[in-house]
């Protein structure tokens, strides 16, 4: 299924919310390039297709794992968890349901934070770090960047 108009005005929203200067996208066919004014190239955008027609490909590339990171600067104990890519960060499962976590919830690695929407593509974020959450810094319904930090999670002492 190749993109349509509303999937490339959608994709270009994102761009516009975020703080990139430029995108570039395969998908089905299609290699994508928008850029803002400003970037190094002044094209805004293009769109061609690929030449391998017929070859095969995946319906979606797998998401890059989150990764608890120590906050720069900060102290040791508390880790930030990451956006594994671009696209729209959701609390909860679905609207109306409760989030996924809230100040104050106790984490393990495999613990699902959010869900992060790309090209109406659903994708679990996990905790990758133990702990509890002592800040959430994104709202619900909020356009993200990769490596964006999602939230904060004070680490489980060594002791337990």
């Amino acid at each position: 299924m190749p993109l349509t108009a509303q999937d490339v005005a959608e994709i270009t929203r994102l761009l516009e919310q975020s703080d990139f200067l430029e995108l570039r996208l395969e998908h089905e066919g299609f290699k994508l390039t928008l850029r803002r004014a400003g970037a190094r190239d002044p094209a805004a955008s293009s769109i061609s297709p690929v030449p391998e027609a017929g070859a095969p490909q995946a319906a979606a590339p797998s998401a890059p794992a989150p990764t608890a990171a120590t906050a720069a600067g900060t102290d040791p104990s508390v880790a930030e968890v990451t956006a594994p890519l671009l696209g729209i960060f959701y609390r909860a499962p679905r609207p109306g349901a409760a989030p996924y976590v809230e100040v104050g919830s106790v984490l393990a690695e495999d613990t699902i934070i959010g869900i992060i929407e790309v090209m109406k593509l659903m994708n679990s974020v996990r905790a990758e770090v133990r702990g509890t959450v002592v800040e959430i810094l994104v709202a619900d319904g909020a356009a993200v960047e990769q490596g964006q930090v999602l939230l904060r999670v004070a680490r489980e002492s060594a002791g337990g």
